[in-house]
């Protein structure tokens, strides 16, 4: 029996998705500077999911008030890079994110 789609791991994937919206946006603007709505289907297609645009925008506004990001009108969108700042929190994501992986799958002797 697959249990690809089981409630459990359709919930997993919800929190590993929406839940940490934030890692996938400073994961992709690590690599160039992007506004919201590239953003969102960049995350789609990167990351197999669609936040939704409400999402998106807040997610950016905290990172931005918060200074991980910064934004630079272009015309009537907004362009948002990653600051020093939030390459340091991704570094952190990363690490936490391994050592919780580490912690649950480890082997037992």
């Amino acid at each position: 029996m697959a249990l690809g789609n089981s409630r459990e791991m359709q919930r997993l994937r919800e929190k590993l998705s929406v839940e940490l919206l934030w890692v996938y946006i400073l994961s992709i603007l690590r690599t160039k500077p992007m506004h919201a709505y590239a953003l969102r289907s960049e995350v789609e297609k990167r990351f197999d999911f669609l936040p939704g645009n409400v999402s998106a925008y807040v997610v950016l506004y905290k990172l931005k008030s918060r200074g991980f990001v910064s934004g630079k009108k272009d015309g009537t969108r907004t362009v948002y890079s990653i600051t020093a700042r939030g390459k340091e929190l991704l570094k952190e994501a990363e690490k936490e994110l391994a050592e919780r992986q580490k912690l649950i799958f480890k082997r037992l002797a």
